[in-house]
């Protein structure tokens, strides 16, 4: 008799979100292989070469070890240097804020791990993300997980049609809570690991020693001004910097003072109390919709940040740009960031935070 089970490829990083996908995957009758992004195999970073971590890509041979299924680790390091660390550094060189993890998932794990897939003859690709693909007449909608505080839909915003035909997110209908138990209950060897907030790339989180070694043009020092015009600092370079930061200014105002413009073209920070770091109305590039393109004005629930709360906002679209308007301004609107679109918990699509009009 011949094995008709769908086989599926699944993003495991080690971690106990990925190892409880596979875990669920296989109990739905697919056949699943395992596989492990990794960068810097040898020389400096080799501490650093896993999702994680060197031990990061030990557990997730553990969990493929416990799930009885294949596992191989790909060097992705090649891909990661072309799509994320250079856009990664070319932002930071211009004063922007840019999230990595967007582009990675991009370009890395829906688009190189999904070739990798399909050289597998996998008819899917899955993840440990917290998020839900809908298909519906006219395509596929990326939806809000169940679990709110977890859901990581603004970090696929730029998922096309063809990725997300190919894509499966086991955990949509889970709570965080709910993927620890099942762990527990499969008895996955990485049950109760703690979550990672590092970016993959960057040793120890280390983002201002990164940035030191690979663009040193834009670490130099500049003025800090006031909301009056005069110099009242020097900082140590604009790539250390960002929208709405407070920390480590050192500037005495007899009341907290916040970064609220950064100019990369005179290499100046301005400063101001924390009502001028809120803005209504800003700029955007790289416009992408998840299905069908809108080329008119519309009013969308926005983002501008991952941890930000959606707020209501008119968009008015012109090509791969637009302007947004936000109903009650923002703190913090950020270049580099991206404000990504919603409708009833429905992504809708994002774009990249070009300028703050001011």
């Amino acid at each position: 008799m011949i094995n008709m089970k769908k086989r599926v490829v699944v993003g495991i990083s080690g971690g106990v979100d990925s190892a409880v996908a596979a875990a669920l995957l296989q109990l739905k009758g697919y056949e699943v292989i395992g596989v492990t992004m990794c960068f810097n195999l040898t020389g400096e970073g080799r501490k650093k070469i896993g999702c994680c971590s060197l031990q990061g890509i030990e557990d997730a041979r553990r969990v493929a070890h416990k799930l009885g299924i294949r596992h191989y680790v790909v060097n992705m390091q090649k891909a990661l240097e072309e799509h994320v660390i250079k856009d990664f550094l070319h932002e930071y060189s211009l004063g922007r804020t840019p999230n990595p993890c967007v582009v990675c998932n991009q370009y890395l794990k829906f688009g190189e791990l999904l070739k990798k897939a399909h050289v597998l003859d996998a008819q899917f690709l899955a993840t440990g993300h917290y998020a839900r693909i809908v298909k519906t007449a006219s395509g596929y909608l990326l939806r809000k997980a169940k679990d709110a505080q977890k859901d990581q839909t603004y970090f696929l915003h730029r998922l096309n049609q063809e990725q997300l035909k190919y894509t499966l997110f086991p955990l949509g209908n889970y709570t965080k809570e709910e993927v620890r138990n099942l762990a527990r209950k499969f008895q996955l060897p990485v049950a109760e690991k703690k979550a990672s907030q590092e970016i993959c790339f960057l040793p120890g989180d280390d983002y201002r020693t990164f940035l030191k070694a690979r663009i040193s043009h834009a670490m130099t020092p500049g003025p800090i001004v006031d909301n009056e015009g005069k110099v009242v600092g020097e900082h140590k370079g604009i790539a250390f910097y960002t929208i709405g930061q407070r920390e480590g200014l050192k500037i005495a105002k007899g009341y907290p003072v916040y970064i609220n413009r950064i100019n990369p073209k005179t290499n100046t920070i301005f400063i101001g109390p924390k009502t001028e770091a809120f803005k209504r109305e800003f700029l955007v590039k790289d416009l992408h919709f998840s299905a069908k393109p809108i080329k008119k004005k519309v009013a969308f629930q926005v983002k501008i940040r991952y941890n930000h709360k959606v707020t209501g906002a008119e968009i008015f679209p012109s090509g791969n740009k637009a302007k947004i308007i936000f109903k009650k301004p923002q703190f913090a609107i950020t270049p580099g960031q991206s404000a990504v679109f919603y409708s009833n918990g429905r992504l809708v699509g994002g774009a990249t935070i070009d300028r703050v009009i001011e």
